[in-house]
C-alpha cells in the first residue's frame, strides 16, 4: 500500500527561509514536504511525506531573487496499493452505481455494482446496498468498515483545458482513483467475518 519512491528536483529556498543564515536539511525537508505532500504525482501515486534526503548540492544563489537553488535527491512515502492487495476502508456513500470507500486520507476508491457479492441490490428507501444471504441480510451502511481488493487504477491528467476543449458538466475527475471489488469471502464488512 505504501512504497518508497525516489525523486530528483530543484528546491528553491527564499532568503527568509534560511535557518541561522545557512541552509539546513530541515529547510530542505520543509520545502519538499510543502511541494509534494498530499499531492498526486502521475503514474506514481499520492505523496504522503518525505522519508529521507539522499543527496543535496550546494545552494546557488539565483540572480535577482536571492533564492538558494538546491538540487536534491530524496525518497517519499507514496500511497499506491498494488493490484490484488486487500485494504481496509470505510463506506462513505452508496449510490445505485456502486459504493464509494474512503480511508483516513484517500477518498477516491469506488466499488461498482458489478464487483459486489452476487445477490446484492440497492435499497432505494434506505439509500444503501444490501447483500441477501440464505441466513441474513448484510447492509453496507455509511460508516461500515470494509475489506476490499484493489482491481484497477485510473489516472487523469488535470492539465488546463484549451478554449476548444469542452469539459462535460457535472463530470468529476480526480488525478488518481482506484477501482476495487467486494465479491469474495473475507471481503465486505469486517464484522461479518
Amino acid at each position: 500500500m505504501f512504497i518508497l519512491t525516489k525523486f530528483e528536483d530543484l528546491v528553491q529556498i527564499p532568503p527568509h527561509g534560511f535557518t541561522n543564515n545557512q541552509i539546513t536539511s530541515k529547510d530542505l525537508e520543509d520545502r519538499i514536504n510543502e511541494k509534494y505532500s498530499n499531492k498526486v504525482v502521475q503514474k506514481t501515486g499520492l505523496c504522503i511525506c518525505m522519508y529521507d534526503l539522499l543527496k543535496a548540492s550546494d545552494g546557488l544563489i539565483g540572480t535577482g531573487t536571492g533564492n538558494a537553488n538546491v538540487n536534491v535527491t530524496f525518497r517519499m512515502i507514496v500511497f499506491r496499493p498494488f493490484k490484488g492487495e486487500i485494504i481496509t476502508g470505510t463506506v462513505q456513500k452508496c449510490t445505485p452505481t456502486g459504493i464509494r470507500i474512503t480511508t483516513q486520507f484517500f477518498d477516491d476508491i469506488f466499488v461498482p455494482q458489478t464487483m459486489l457479492f452476487e445477490g446484492c441490490h440497492f435499497d432505494e428507501a434506505e439509500k444503501t446496498w444490501v447483500w441477501r444471504t440464505e441466513e441474513s441480510e448484510l447492509w453496507f451502511d455509511e460508516g461500515t468498515v470494509v475489506n476490499l481488493r484493489i482491481e484497477a487504477e485510473k489516472w487523469h491528467d488535470l492539465a488546463p483545458k484549451g478554449p476548444n476543449e469542452v469539459e462535460k458538466e457535472g463530470e468529476r475527475k480526480v488525478p488518481y482513483a482506484i477501482e476495487a471489488s467486494m465479491a469474495e469471502a473475507g471481503l465486505g464488512g469486517v464484522e461479518w467475518w
